[in-house]
Parts: C-alpha cells; sequence; structure tokens
C-alpha cells in the first residue's frame, strides 16, 4: 500500500514534468485479501504500466491467466533475502524470476538492506538466470550498517518484571511514537490455547500505561483489512505506540517512530538491523533516536554477538521499577 502511493506520486511528477514526454502512467496494486474479481475487470478496463504486488498475489492471478507478463520489461523484487527463506514464496519466485521475458528483455533488479555474501549471491543469480551476466552491486553504507544517530541500551531483568521495566523505560522516554516488537508466538503455545504475548503486552499497557500516546497491534494473524486498519490510525495519530511482531520489522515507512522497543531479542542479527531501521527515517533530521532492549541475564551473550556482527555499541540501563 505504501509503496504504491510513492509509485503514483512519481508517475505523477514524471507526467507533469516539462521536459518529458506526456504520457500517463497507470499504477496498481495487487492487494491480497479477496480482490480477485475487482484486479480482473481493472486489468480488462484499463492495463497498468506498473504493477505493485505480493509475490502470492501475482502468482494467483498468472495462474490464473488474468494476468500475463509477456513483455515484462523491469522487474523489482524488494526484501530479496527474506523472500528466498520464506518456504512459502521461495518456489513462486524462482518461477516468476524463470519464466516471464528472457532476461535478454527484462531488467532485474534485487534491493535488500540485508544480503549476505554478495559474491555467492551473484553467482547464483547468473547460474539460475534469474538476472544477466553483468550483474552491477550497488552497496549503501558499506563499514556502517547502523545510524551515527541510533542509541542502542539494553535492561536486565527477571522474566515476570519485564512488563513493568516497558512501562518505566515509556515513562521516562517519553517517546514520540514507538514500536515495541514481540517474539512469534510458537505452534506448541498456540495449540494450548494459550495467548500470544502481543495480547498480554497489550493488555498490560492499556491497563497501566498513563501516557497520550495510542496503542495499536500489528500482528502476524490479523487479516488484511485490520492489518490496514491498523496501519491507518498509526498514520492519522498525534502518536503511537505499536505492538506488534516481526511483521512490521521490514520495510513499514514510519517516520515520526523515535522509540524501538524490542520486549523480546529478535532471533538474528539481520532481524536486529531490520527492526533498528523502523526509526531514525526522517531525513537530515539532528534528533537521537532509540533501541532498547529487555532482557535477561542469560541472552546478554547473544546481544553482544549481535553487537559483533552489526558493530554497535549497547549501553546498559539501570531501570527501578514500581510494585
Amino acid at each position: 500500500m505504501q509503496i504504491t502511493k510513492v509509485a503514483r506520486m512519481l508517475a505523477a511528477a514524471r507526467h507533469m514534468g516539462p521536459e518529458l514526454e506526456q504520457k500517463s502512467y497507470t499504477v496498481m496494486a495487487l492487494l491480497d485479501g479477496g480482490m480477485l474479481r475487482r484486479h480482473k475487470s481493472w486489468l480488462k478496463a484499463e492495463p497498468p504500466a506498473i504493477v505493485v504486488a505480493t509475490i502470492g498475489s501475482l502468482s494467483q492471478l498468472l495462474e490464473k491467466q488474468i494476468l500475463k507478463l509477456d513483455y515484462l520489461r523491469v522487474l523489482v523484487v524488494d526484501e530479496v533475502d527474506f523472500l528466498f527463506k520464506s518456504s512459502k514464496q521461495v518456489s513462486s519466485l524462482r518461477k516468476l524470476l524463470t519464466s516471464y521475458s528472457s532476461c535478454n528483455n527484462r531488467q532485474t533488479v534485487f534491493a535488500s538492506a540485508s544480503i549476505l555474501q554478495h559474491r555467492r549471491f551473484r553467482h547464483d543469480c547468473i547460474q539460475q538466470k534469474w538476472t544477466k551476466g553483468d550483474v552491477v552491486h550497488v552497496h549503501v553504507n558499506r563499514i556502517m550498517p547502523m545510524p551515527a544517530c541510533l542509541y542502542h541500551r539494553f535492561v536486565i531483568c527477571g522474566r515476570k518484571a519485564k512488563h513493568q521495566v516497558l512501562l518505566s523505560l515509556l515513562q521516562s522516554d517519553l517517546p514520540e511514537s514507538g514500536i515495541i516488537f514481540v517474539g512469534e508466538q510458537s505452534e506448541k503455545s498456540k495449540k494450548s490455547g494459550q495467548a500470544p504475548s502481543t495480547t498480554a503486552v497489550i493488555d498490560f499497557l492499556r491497563a497501566s500505561y498513563e501516557g497520550s500516546l495510542d496503542i495499536l497491534l500489528l500482528e502476524e494473524d490479523m487479516n488484511f483489512n485490520s492489518r490496514a486498519a491498523s496501519l491507518t490510525d498509526v498514520r492519522k495519530g498525534d502518536g503511537y505506540l505499536l505492538v506488534s511482531t516481526d511483521i512490521v520489522a521490514r520495510g513499514i515507512d514510519l517516520p515520526e517512530t523515535t522509540h524501538i522497543y524490542n520486549f523480546d531479542l529478535p532471533k538474528t542479527a539481520i532481524d536486529y538491523l531490520h527492526r533498528a531501521g523502523r526509526t531514525c527515517r526522517k531525513p537530515f533530521s539532528d534528533k537521537k533516536y532509540y533501541v532498547t532492549n529487555i532482557i535477561l541475564s542469560e541472552e546478554r551473550f547473544v546481544l553482544q554477538r549481535f553487537e559483533n556482527e552489526l558493530m554497535f555499541h549497547c549501553e546498559e540501563l539501570t531501570i527501578e521499577t514500581q510494585g
């Protein structure tokens, strides 16, 4: 949704430019959520020049031959490292890369903040014929993956004290807006009927937090309409505390976010990088932005491993909690 919005702005700007050919560029969003009939009628009435889609929604339309990509000229795959690791989408992605249009007639762009082993990835792209042989590697911020104005902190506490520590941090930090990352619920926990950690955090904050920020939820199990509604509420409010799983860790652009709280540590350093990347997104801003980790004593070595891998320093905080 947000990429479509930006694409339409860029298409309109190109259309209005006096030095450019006056041409209309239609941008279509293939959104998940059962809109197949609407997409089909739109595609017949006004074929788009630019399509923004998830792999799942695009594959669905291609399989039903509602959309054809025989004349595809440019293919951009964002968050490509995540898509190749996702067992649900990797087969569809491979088919898309090898099936539609020849490599000689198509420009392919792979983008991500965290493509590891670049030479190996480049070799695979050429060998599998996903790209042409003359791949150009563009690497931004080669030395420092984290912005200099982003400060990392951690608090060590017991498991039962984590909610109260989070509340104390919110009361002392007074964030303009923040995202609280909570770990995904395990399948074992789901089968036993336990409430997800996101529910526990939301319920605690709504009962205990007395600040002015709106408390909102965004997680994997929410349907499309619920996710869209949460993001709409985030963008129209004066300030927010968004409680979320890693579904928000990639791609979501919320420039007002000043604080990230890792209520649960991410599983990998790459996940930490993407969570941290949800803040410090205002260009030319001189503000300080913070990533704060609430960890158990036995998790300290995990955080140290992230520090070494991503080349940042994490400062320890001591928090006094009530109750």
